[in-house]
């Protein structure tokens, strides 16, 4: 439905045994859950169709691809910023400074809020692949509740690849309201 392609990947869902709790996707369908994500939340099945939601809208969106092109034309960008700066006059300290300082604004301000924007898309997608599943999307808020209490660090949002668990948890709690209707007419009966 999202993509023509997609029922010729190879698509694979491992779990490894791990107290992280997390999970990723590779490009082409490739998804890893670490067993900590499960245990430490005691996900329930919807939840778990959160999670798999998520990874599932990543790879449909190529967000690795994505990122990797990315970080391509970033550390492309920086090459041939160091080679300029290193045509100029100046001190060898000033020169690594102002590299040191591109790289810094280009994460700060192209890398890191592109890939909460991914987190954000993956997230709305995934809530909608559950939902068409028969999962209730309502289970992505407890999921992330959860989260949040096992969470002890606090990375202020603009220098995290993530939204803050706070506006992931309301950003979340509004898509599933409005996808909610999927999972009503999808549901077991």
């Amino acid at each position: 439905m999202f993509r023509d392609d997609v029922s010729d990947w190879n698509w694979e869902i491992n779990v490894e045994t791990s107290e992280e709790v997390n999970a990723y996707c590779m490009p082409g369908g490739k998804i890893m859950v670490y067993s900590g994500i499960i245990e430490k939340t005691h996900a329930t099945d919807d939840e778990i169709a959160a999670i798999l939601g998520h990874e599932i809208a990543h790879a449909l969106r190529e967000h690795g691809r994505e990122r990797m092109s990315t970080a391509f034309v970033q550390q492309v960008g920086l090459i041939g910023f160091a080679a300029y700066i290193s045509s100029r006059d100046g001190s060898r300290l000033s020169k690594e400074t102002a590299i040191q300082a591109a790289a810094l604004g280009a994460t700060l301000f192209f890398a890191l809020p592109n890939s909460r924007e991914q987190e954000r898309e993956a997230d709305k997608l995934g809530l909608e692949l559950a939902a068409r599943a028969g999962y209730n999307p309502m289970a992505a808020v407890s999921l992330w509740r959860k989260m949040d209490a096992l969470s002890n660090v606090d990375i202020p949002e603009f220098l995290s690849t993530h939204p803050s668990n706070e506006n992931r948890i309301e950003d979340i709690t509004q898509h599933a309201k409005v996808v909610n209707h999927l999972y009503l007419e999808n549901k077991p009966k």
